[in-house]
This record gives structure tokens, sequence and C-alpha cells, in this order.
């Protein structure tokens, strides 16, 4: 028990109370360097200190100025997880849920839930034709590189998939992009029944993950979905 050491030394003081006199100043000073010396070992095993609540996270959202014309943000689409640090979940086996890259949060098709801490909303425009959301996740420890690393195998195992709407077939193709974050990888999904096609990419920054998709414009999205990862990147960037 904890309190062993504790009571041995309650009964030393009572049979030998000069040698208390004696020593008291030295065994406060030991005991109070014990105590701060363990603190300090707990605060850096913490593995949420320095990582950012969903408060900070969405003041790195990129604002409006950084979306295309015509777009405006949805009421519905906006969320975070405030001062509060969720606890980290584990990744999900299995297959990925291919269809849920036609949706915002797509970071889950990684196999994570999310961070344990998270911010997003979404733009769109008035006949929902075109659409950019953009969401940031915090892990703890090596976690951020994990996720990136499960959303590189993605395109592979979703290189064809059926669209959950249209019922249409789509194509996924992927390639690690250079210039952002500590590391980035992009995919594109088209197919030969849609307008345009969507272009999301993910960017790590430290214990960060940005994930942003679009369907604005007519490059797949691919211009408008960089804009605004670049802008979150660097207000990321601003707040470490």
């Amino acid at each position: 028990m904890r309190l062993s050491p504790r009571v041995a030394t309650l009964l030393a003081v009572a049979a030998l109370p000069l040698a208390l006199t004696a020593c008291s100043s030295g065994s406060s000073s030991d005991q109070g360097a014990a105590s701060s010396d363990k603190a300090a070992a707990t605060k850096a095993k913490d593995p949420n200190a320095s990582l950012p609540t969903g408060t900070q996270l969405k003041k790195a959202l990129a604002p409006a100025s950084a979306f295309p014309a015509g777009l405006t943000i949805e009421a519905d689409g906006s969320s975070d997880t405030g001062d509060t640090l969720l606890s980290p979940s584990a990744k999900k086996s299995g297959k990925p849920d291919c269809t849920r890259l036609e949706g915002t949060s797509w970071i889950q098709v990684s196999g994570y839930k999310g961070g344990v801490s998270f911010a997003q909303n979404d733009y769109a425009s008035k006949d929902k034709t075109q659409e950019v959301a953009q969401e940031i996740d915090t892990f703890q420890g090596t976690t951020a590189a994990a996720v990136m690393k499960s959303l590189q195998s993605v395109a592979a195992a979703c290189a064809t998939f059926t669209d959950t709407d249209t019922h249409a077939k789509v194509k996924v193709t992927g390639k690690s992009t250079a210039g952002l974050g500590d590391e980035a990888y992009t995919m594109t999904l088209t197919s030969g029944t849609w307008e345009n096609g969507t272009t999301l990419i993910a960017a790590r920054s430290g214990n960060s993950v940005v994930t942003v998709l679009s369907t604005a414009g007519s490059d797949n999205g691919a211009a408008s979905a960089k804009k605004v990862t670049t802008t979150v990147l660097a207000a990321l960037k601003k707040q470490a």
C-alpha cells in the first residue's frame, strides 16, 4: 500500500523525537522536491498536454473569404468539441467504408472516428451543386501520423465503389502532395455520370489533421480544396 512508508515514518518519529528535530528541515525539503518531481512527471506524461481544444481549432478554420464566390456557410454544418477533450477512439479494423469519401467528416474512412478535439464547417452554393467542407482533428501522440498512413491506403482499397445516391461507379485516385504541412495526401473522385468530380485533401500539421472536401469549380474542386487547406495550415502554424 502507498501508506506503508508514511506509517513507518510516524513510528520512527515517536521513538526518536530528537532525531526528528535535528533532521526535520532536510526531510521537508526532500519531500517537497519529491512532490515537485512527481507533479512534473505527471504533467509530462499527460497525453493531452499542449493539445488545442475545439474552441481553439474553430478559430483556425478558414474564413468565408477563402471559399469560392457564391458559397455560404451551412447553418447545420458547424460543430466543435468546445473546451472539452474527448477520450481517444481506437481504430476500427476491416475494409474501409468507401462511401464516407462522399461526405463531410470523411476522415472517418481511415477507421478513426476523429480526434480528442475537432472543429468543422462547410460552405455550399444556394442550389447545393457545389460544396466545400473543412475539418481539423487533433490526436494524441503519434495517432495523427497513423491516420495519414491509413488514409493513404484508402485510394487503393476504394479504387472503385458505388455511389450511394446515384448508384454510379466512382473511381478514386490518390497521390502524396508536397508543400502542405508536415505531409499531405490528395484523392480525386470521378464518375462518368457526374458533372464534376470531388477533391479530398488530408494534411497533417503536428498532432492535427486537416481534411477538406471540395466539388467547387470545373477542376474537380482541386484549386478550392488546396486554397482552404493552405489557409487552415497557416492558421494552425500561428497557433502553435
